[in-house]
């Protein structure tokens, strides 16, 4: 008896054996089915010839082996995924979001007399989204905004329109049409005179002034004016918007000087504003705006001081941005730009809302 038991342990590790070994010949074959994988991705994208195989050293008679040094291998799989990622991201469709009238926003609040009034936080109403449908993440509701200097002749008059999340908005007209104003409104830097403004699902109105600073970290913004602090250096106006956030010293010491090379100021790091000259000021500007991908990006003439080739790169980054869910809202007069791309248009007219245009172009005989 005792010797039939030893050949049933035999035959079961034999088995068992058999089993790991199975396992092993296959997790093998799983592992160079990878490298293939790796090495035939590397050889479309041009980074490594077809007789070379990623991860191994060329064997060519006559050669001398060489491995490739490990960080080498790992800038090239980089380089391949940021242009798998460019081109997938180039590769999104364009969608335009469901867009809801100031008209129908009335009707439907007015049908719900259950629904809080739009003044109170965007959280508060989230049980009743499924009844009214998309908030819009801009309201203007009959707003106007007259200055004490030309109380009679309003900046704004009398604007009506809705902004939804993900939308991608140009904002033209000529010098004194009211673009300034309108965005100026929007970040609650003036208040407006009459109507109703929602940011958000807040009435900036009628926001207390101690909500303000709330309100604006949510929002990207590029001013005219750069409206950079003095005492700080570009690196410190860019990682000033991370501090704020409470972005670790790691993140900000990476993510800054990759902004700023990105507009062109890799070699500007340490300087003042006033070292620094007018289209210079106005990169460390879009650089702090973007550096912390906001939800609502607001940008007043973003390229109007860069050179053409640095203005395009700007734009594309925007559109990007976009593309990911953030909304943008561009003030320009960048002709070529606004035609270029194709997105919705809104024009003022000396404080008038004259058109409001999707995929439009920059002027309506264009």
């Amino acid at each position: 008896m005792n010797g039939v038991k030893v050949v049933e342990e035999n035959q079961s590790r034999e088995l068992h054996g058999s089993q790991q070994s199975t396992q092993v010949s296959r997790a093998e074959s799983a592992s160079q089915l990878v490298e293939e994988l790796l090495a035939n991705s590397l050889q479309k994208s041009g980074e490594i010839t077809p007789s070379v195989k990623a991860g191994a050293p060329d064997v060519t008679p006559g050669k001398t082996v060489a491995t490739p040094a490990a960080p080498q291998v790992i800038t090239v799989t980089e380089q391949v995924i940021d242009a798998q990622v460019s081109a997938t991201m180039s590769s999104i469709p364009e969608q335009s979001p469901p867009r809801i009238s100031v008209s129908e926003i009335r009707e439907r609040e007015n049908s719900n007399p259950t629904l809080p009034p739009i003044n109170q936080a965007e959280g508060r109403r989230s049980s009743n989204r499924q009844q009214v449908g998309t908030i819009p993440v801009i309201l203007f509701d009959s707003v106007s905004k007259s200055y004490p200097a030309q109380p009679n002749k309003p900046a704004l008059n009398n604007v009506s329109l809705s902004i939804n999340a993900g939308e991608f908005i140009f904002l033209v007209g000529h010098s004194g049409s009211g673009k300034s104003t309108f965005i100026r409104l929007i970040n609650r830097e003036i208040v407006a005179t009459r109507g109703r403004l929602a940011v958000a699902g807040e009435d900036v109105i009628r926001m207390r002034r101690w909500r303000v600073p709330y309100l604006r970290r949510n929002i990207g913004c590029v001013f005219q004016d750069f409206k950079l602090l003095p005492n700080k250096t570009a690196f410190g106006n860019v990682a000033f918007a991370l501090e704020v956030i409470g972005k670790s010293k790691h993140i900000i010491r990476t993510q800054v000087p990759e902004v700023l090379r990105l507009v062109g100021l890799e070699d500007k790091l340490d300087k003042y504003p006033d070292q620094l000259s007018g289209g210079e000021q106005q990169r460390v500007s879009i650089a702090r705006a973007i550096v912390n991908r906001p939800p609502l990006l607001i940008c007043d003439e973003p390229t109007g001081n860069l050179d053409p080739q640095t203005s395009l790169g700007i734009m594309r980054l925007l559109d990007r941005i976009n593309r990911t869910g953030t909304t943008v809202l561009v003030a320009t007069h960048d002709r070529e730009m606004v035609d270029s791309l194709r997105k919705r248009v809104i024009e003022l007219e000396n404080g008038y809302l004259v058109r409001d245009q999707d995929r439009g172009v920059y002027g309506e005989d264009a």
